[in-house]
């Protein structure tokens, strides 16, 4: 949605004290009182932060940039952030108090009717709708507004959500993967198997073991559907995450009298627009989404740091409830078996979580050539088709095997040469494209250091402390292999490891916006002068196993859907 603040600090508004000559700007005929009261709410709006820690009102700080996310302002006639809020209180726009609570109302209603119900962005919308209802119960209660003004206006029905891209549902299924394989078997046994889902490989290791293909005729390249199967990343689990998931799956056994499976009801936080007094009452509430959350993002030091938060969640629920609803009990029971999980698992050695393929994590990264190589950094890894372009990837997981070898698994950036898409797509020059390649590599074939920037910050500046004779790519797609797609990357974070989405980098700012001009696709001159828009999907050329195509394909058919302006001058387009 909106542009995220550089820091930390809370934004607030600048006094809007009535002066003796208010017609002269926009001739506001709130009370001193009624003013003061529209400061504070903004206030509260940038204060609010949820109990892990979120800041719901990041994403509407400021309005949509038009060049992130043109389509926005077709499907949005009068948008508004908090930015608009505070002008307006500075000029002294607002003739009535109602005006003020209908462009807070749009501020939500404007997010769910543009994002997906899934979206970070929907879920922080009713979040932040709810603070502003209780503001304006609050102030209603406080005799400064009516009871009437004091209620959100029906700005219109929210539009179903438009059917998902496929490459959408690529992404959401590869941040779930993880948490879905752990949970299926116990849901598909319980569910008398109506639950059963199938789900890719993690890694082309388990390609290569699953399909029966042995590493000779891997490497042979007999086999070019293997490459485009969308890998994972493999499981690389320390112990003591692996003791943790083994308590979340544990308690996901566990059913009521009424044949209810018991921890569903925990999955959620309840909706604070529905039930705002669960928020007065409950003083740090948490539900089961967060804590998976904490734990895919490495938040927890150990079993009792994962556990504190289990029992925070069972006792809330303890102490809200009356003693006799199924909740409370449902509490009771759960709270008792997650302590006996956690003792039990706690009581194993370690080497009984010994990784497949006898897998040694090393969270704290592999100490190679006198650098340390984390989860997260981007890299050149030696590409055997063409050294003069080493593969751009970043680094997923770290281990080390049974024989001491330490590797790593990165996910694939692919350059435009390296993939199949149609003629008259324009690039940046230095861009990459996300792939759904997560692929082992022995620590040896890590060259070098170089990073990946997000389009709306590669023409503001680099990553301060990359020296400066380190390549800096950017992106802004992935790459559908299989279909020969590319879909513009929305959010970021989503293309991350979990341990880095939270972490920000730091920047040397360049002394203006760098104007880059994106330039013709660099295969242009394969395209065949007989070629036609119903010609069958060229394949690139593939060399080494373990490596990008040789070189990718051009075509005539249909242009990507979500490509965009191909030629036009970018900016900043944050």
């Amino acid at each position: 949605m909106g542009s995220i603040s550089p820091d930390n600090a809370t934004p607030t508004v600048e006094s809007a004290e009535p002066s003796g000559d208010q017609g002269a700007q926009g001739g506001s005929i709130l009370s001193d009182e009624q003013l003061k009261a529209v400061k504070r709410v903004i206030d509260n709006l940038y204060a609010y932060r949820q109990s892990d820690g979120h800041d719901p009102s990041k994403v509407f700080h400021r309005k949509v940039n038009k060049r992130a996310l043109p389509d926005y302002y077709e499907v949005i006639k009068e948008p508004v952030a908090l930015s608009t809020l505070k002008s307006k209180l500075q000029n002294r726009e607002y003739q009535t108090f109602a005006a003020f609570v209908r462009d807070c109302a749009l501020i939500s209603h404007n997010a769910q009717t543009y994002n997906r119900p899934e979206a970070g962005a929907y879920q922080d919308a009713l979040v932040i709708k709810g603070v502003m209802e209780k503001e304006f119960q609050q102030l209603s209660e406080e005799k400064i507004i009516s009871a009437q003004d004091a209620v959100l206006p029906d700005l219109g029905e929210i539009p179903p959500a438009s059917p998902r891209p496929v490459e959408e549902e690529e992404e959401e299924e590869e941040e779930d993967e993880e948490e879905d394989e752990d949970e299926e078997g116990e849901d598909s046994e319980e569910d008398g198997g109506k639950r059963k889902r199938r789900h890719g490989p993690r890694s082309m290791a388990a390609i290569t073991k699953r399909d029966g293909i042995s590493k000779d005729d891997s490497q042979k390249g007999a086999d070019t559907d293997l490459r485009k199967k969308r890998g994972r990343p493999p499981r690389v689990d320390t112990p003591m995450e692996a003791r943790i998931k083994a308590v979340l799956k544990g308690i996901r056994k566990f059913k009521n009298d009424m044949g209810q499976i018991m921890i569903h009801q925990f999955e959620k936080l309840p909706d604070k627009a529905a039930m705002p007094e669960y928020y007065q009452e409950v003083k740090e509430p948490i539900a089961i989404e967060i804590i998976k959350r904490k734990q895919k993002r490495k938040k927890y030091q150990s079993v009792d740091h994962f556990m504190r938060d289990i029992d925070t969640m069972f006792n809330n629920a303890k102490s809200y409830n009356q003693d006799e609803s199924q909740i409370h009990k449902d509490a009771v029971l759960l709270q008792t078996e997650a302590r006996t999980l956690a003792e039990a698992e706690k009581s194993k050695p370690d080497d009984e979580y010994v990784m497949e393929e006898g897998r040694l994590p090393l969270p704290n990264g592999i100490l190679h050539n006198g650098e340390l190589w984390k989860v997260g950094d981007w890299v050149h890894i030696q590409n055997p088709n063409d050294v003069t372009k080493p593969i751009v990837a970043q680094i997923y997981r770290t281990w080390q095997d049974s024989e001491n070898q330490k590797w790593v698994n990165a996910c694939w950036y692919y350059r435009p040469e390296q993939t199949v898409h149609q003629y008259e797509k324009h690039f940046y020059p230095n861009e990459v494209v996300k792939t759904g390649q997560y692929r082992d590599h022995h620590i040896d074939e890590v060259i070098d250091r170089c990073f990946v920037m997000f389009c709306t910050r590669y023409n503001r500046g680099r990553p301060r402390g990359l020296p400066k004779d380190k390549e800096v790519y950017v992106c802004d797609s992935r790459y559908n292999e299989e279909k020969h797609k590319m879909n513009k990357i929305k959010t970021w974070a989503s293309c991350l490891p979990d341990e880095v989405r939270d972490k920000d980098y730091q920047m040397d700012l360049f002394d203006g916006a760098k104007r880059t001009k994106k330039v013709p696709t660099p295969l242009l001159h394969m395209l065949k002068d007989d070629a036609k828009d119903t010609d069958e999907m060229p394949k690139p050329q593939w060399g080494a196993d373990n490596a990008p195509p040789i070189v990718g394909a051009v075509h005539k058919g249909p242009r990507d859907e979500n490509v965009g302006d191909e030629s036009a001058s970018q900016q900043n387009r944050s």
